[in-house]
């Protein structure tokens, strides 16, 4: 239930307002595909200081579909299994930043402590867990809920261990808002 909690929050921490600044000084991101292969990155301090881009992964826009948004969502459980900090605050900017607004600490210091409470069993089953499309509900074009009974993978996970979120379309891509 804590994880759920952290996660929740944390998922506010890391937020668009600061993007254009940073992105104007880090070259251009790469593709989800791409990112979805490269190793785990480590957490550490200096990552709580910086803010992810908002713009597109990659060099063009992300689907504005159903498939697009379970392929963002997945890649945000996989990192979360890898615990690559950078991946999981870029996809959970816009909720991140709305728990940092409500008195948590930056997105990248939260997600440390999420990391902490998910189990290693958890963690392996997150790094290929996948998403079935028949239990995502399209709200709009741009808003589709992910329930935690979409989630496939090797470990069960409830509404207080992993939750629900919300994605949304923003800036030419997927974001988990809520």
């Amino acid at each position: 239930m804590a994880v759920s909690a952290c996660v929740a929050l944390m998922a506010c921490a890391c937020g668009p307002d600061k993007a254009k600044q940073d992105s104007d000084a880090k070259p251009s991101q790469p593709s989800a595909s791409t990112r979805a292969e490269q190793p785990p990155a480590t957490p550490s301090a200096a990552a709580g200081t910086e803010k992810p881009s908002v713009g597109p992964t990659g060099a063009r826009s992300a689907p504005r579909t159903r498939q697009g948004a379970i392929q963002r969502y997945e890649q945000y459980l996989h990192a979360l299994g890898r615990q690559d900090i950078d991946t999981v605050c870029e996809v959970a900017g816009p909720a991140a930043k709305k728990a940092q607004d409500q008195g948590l600490g930056p997105c990248a210091s939260t997600y440390t402590a999420v990391f902490q409470m998910i189990s290693p069993a958890q963690k392996k089953a997150l790094k290929t867990a996948t998403v079935e499309p028949q239990r995502v509900t399209v709200r709009t074009p741009d808003k589709i809920e992910m329930p935690v009974q979409a989630v496939r993978a090797s470990a069960t996970f409830s509404e207080s261990d992993l939750g629900s979120y919300t994605l949304e379309y923003l800036h030419n891509d997927w974001y988990i808002t809520d």
